[in-house]
């Protein structure tokens, strides 16, 4: 048992010395011994143990969240799934995929971490996939031409394009810039195909029969002496924000949400008629054209995606049927949709090289669940969409 008198009496005496030896020119003086100030409670063995148990139990989920799964992964600025070190430091690919039905299906799609469509003239939309995971590809494709905008959509990903031909009054200029990589499937003022690309069947001269993969596309980087990482001056560090999976947003909590489990994109894309579904099992949209699943040609796996953005911009024509969309610009309108819910945003863009931002209407940057993106990039004034039958103007 502690003698609590016998303590007190040589804290007591310990004070008084110190003050003895303390500061030069002071007067010494001698506290008078309390009692309760001095005294020291007993504490028990099972209490210093769950006192030492709370003050170091960490956040289990938050731990567990920040290990990864193996070795040397780290999260993908892409997608915030877990990837090797590798593939979030190798600058991705931004692969060109026509709509036309009679191109469907495709190979590599399955591989999209984000994919945009954007119309073009026609009447019909384009496609835009940005991959990291494609060296294994036995096949990608096929490959159409690129219009301007989508190559400033592939600049902020910092990527290498991968492309078969383009108008090129209208994006030579942008292509045949020494910080601009692209791989051009026809070989002309557009820059040259560093033999990377083939027709199936051999010889055809059909415009859907165009192709590359993983082997052709990885000598072509080499031929052309391209970097295969992010460039320091060019890669915006700040890329979109991703709520930690512990933590996912959560749409219905804002009072400004609605309903968006079904989106109907024909008011967008009138040839295509775009269609996604959300599947609440695994928290997924599924996307659909003309009718159908869009599925990748080898695996059938249907493009799915866990956040959808939706991107108003001002647009016109330029004559002889071609489009511009100003996708660098600020203060437009938008909607995100993500858990079967959607709040409406604005964007903004300045700077080729910058990432897209999207904010709330509180004005806070928006928040993405880990996982794909869906990108819609449509025309302000003219193009509509439908979600769980609701029609919204853009």
């Amino acid at each position: 048992m502690i003698d609590l008198r016998k303590i007190s009496f040589v804290l007591a005496a310990a004070v008084c010395i110190g003050s003895l030896y303390g500061c030069a020119g002071s007067s010494p003086q001698v506290p008078t011994p309390d009692a309760k100030e001095f005294s020291i409670e007993e504490t028990t063995e099972a209490e210093e143990e769950t006192e030492t148990e709370e003050a170091t139990e960490p956040d289990t989920e938050a731990v567990k969240e920040d290990i990864p799964p193996a070795e040397g992964m780290v999260r993908s600025p892409i997608t915030n799934e877990w990837v090797t070190a590798e593939r979030a430091a190798e600058r991705p690919l931004a692969v060109m995929y026509p709509t036309d039905k009679a191109a469907q299906p495709q190979y590599g799609l399955d591989r999209a971490e984000v994919f945009y469509e954007i119309m073009e003239e026609g009447s019909i939309s384009r496609q835009m996939a940005i991959m990291t995971d494609w060296h294994d590809l036995e096949r990608i494709g096929n490959l159409r031409s690129i219009r301007d905008y989508f190559i400033y959509e592939a600049l902020e990903w910092d990527a290498i394009i991968v492309h078969f031909g383009g108008p090129e009054v209208f994006v030579k200029e942008m292509l045949t810039r020494k910080d601009v990589d692209n791989i051009n499937g026809v070989d002309g003022v557009l820059g040259p195909s560093y033999g990377a690309f083939y027709r199936v069947p051999k010889g055809t001269n059909n415009v859907h029969k165009a192709f590359t993969d993983g082997n052709h596309i990885d000598a072509a980087i080499e031929k052309a002496g391209f970097d295969r990482e992010h460039r320091t001056e060019y890669y915006d560090t700040e890329r979109w924000r991703f709520a930690r999976e512990s933590e996912p947003v959560e749409l219905s909590e804002r009072s400004d949400a609605v309903s968006a489990v079904n989106f109907d994109m024909t008011g967008c894309y009138p040839i295509t008629k775009t269609q996604l579904a959300y599947n609440e099992e695994d928290g997924l949209y599924y996307r659909s054209i003309y009718g159908k699943p869009q599925c990748d040609a080898v695996t059938g796996t249907q493009l799915s995606f866990k956040n959808v953005l939706i991107e108003s911009c001002t647009s016109g024509s330029r004559g002889g049927g071609y489009l511009y969309m100003h996708v660098l610009d600020e203060g437009h309108e938008g909607y995100y949709a993500t858990g079967g819910k959607m709040i409406h945003v604005t964007w903004g863009k300045t700077a080729d090289y910058e990432t897209t931002r999207f904010y709330n209407d509180d004005g806070e940057e928006i928040m993405l669940n880990t996982g794909r993106t869906m990108v819609f990039i449509a025309r302000t004034g003219q193009d509509s969409f439908k979600a769980d039958g609701a029609e919204y103007h853009l």
